[in-house]
């Protein structure tokens, strides 16, 4: 799809029933954005952040925080504290999963990221159990019917861009056990065709098995444009799409949040002003969902949309 029709498109169609920026308390002096999905785990209702100081970059720590009442967050006393950065949860057979991309240094310069992988039963003890390839965020998990474990990859480097004018790609595969998943395994993913037009970029931030036996995703989609002072500005989109994993197929691919579509709030430098991070939607008893994303890199919001997997 030609990216700015789209983006159009939804602007005059959109639905947003609701909108908020959540709080989070016990981490004053610190951003706290890009989270997890919220979750429930014997009884509560927590959610993963990345916290980390305005005026800093990767120096992210990521915290456990547990629902204290509607749209606020308090963060659990002696919870673990990961260096990691966008962390995301999956429950794959009766075990929490928790990922998230570790940064690594050389000096004060970045050399390279990875994917990091914990798994258990209690919150204060999740192991790690595998790491992702260089080079590549956004590795996500989904258990499917049968027990076997579908594996979203999101490869971006200047071979890609070279080969396919888009900057990644998202690549997808079954493995029958976590005990599978290897950095080798998820470098070899091969690709879904056809989400990326030229210069555009995206992954999957959270997979869910429908309804239907289909998988449906929500991820981000990425552009660069100048705005009218003349700033590159990285715009990061919300985004959804049913994939059939059998087939490989992707149906009902579309746009389905905007930054303009949360609450306004600060952004960590001028060119994320246009930048909401999905962390994916919750269910709600009225039949619409909760979509939360990371806004401008310090902040989460939340807005509720009609359920973009109606009718799957």
């Amino acid at each position: 799809m030609n990216i700015i029709e789209e983006r159009g498109r939804f602007k005059e169609t959109r639905r947003i029933y609701e909108a908020a920026l959540l709080s989070f308390c016990g981490v004053d002096g610190y951003d706290v954005y890009n989270c997890s999905l919220p979750f429930f785990w014997k009884g509560k209702r927590y959610m993963y952040g990345r916290i980390e100081r305005r005026a800093e970059w990767m120096r992210s720590l990521v915290r456990l925080f547990e629902e204290t009442k509607k749209d606020e967050w308090t963060l659990v006393p002696e919870s673990m504290m990961y260096q990691l950065e966008d962390p995301y949860i999956s429950i794959i057979d009766r075990q929490l999963v928790l990922g998230g991309t570790h940064v690594r240094m050389k000096g004060n310069k970045l050399d390279t990221y990875y994917g990091y992988f914990y798994r258990g039963t209690e919150l204060e003890d999740l192991r790690y159990f595998t790491t992702g390839p260089d080079y590549m965020k956004d590795i996500r998990l989904v258990e499917l019917e049968d027990g076997t474990i579908g594996v979203f990859s999101r490869p971006r480097n200047e071979e890609i861009l070279k080969k396919h004018g888009s900057e990644s790609m998202m690549g997808f595969l079954m493995i029958n056990s976590l005990d599978e998943l290897t950095a080798d395994l998820i470098e070899n993913a091969p690709f879904i065709e056809g989400l990326f037009e030229d210069g555009e970029w995206g992954g999957c931030n959270q997979a869910y098995l429908l309804d239907s036996r289909k998988i449906g995703i929500i991820g981000h989609l990425s552009y660069s444009y100048a705005d009218s002072m003349g700033v590159k500005q990285s715009a990061y989109m919300n985004m959804s799409f049913v994939f059939d994993p059998g087939t490989r197929a992707v149906n009902n691919y579309k746009i389905i949040g905007t930054r303009d579509c949360y609450l306004e709030g600060p952004a960590k430098m001028p060119h994320l002003v246009d930048c909401a991070f999905t962390s994916g939607i919750v269910m709600r008893s009225d039949g619409k969902v909760d979509l939360y994303s990371g806004l401008g890199d310090c902040n989460q919001g939340r807005i509720t949309i009609d359920n973009p997997f109606e009718g799957y």
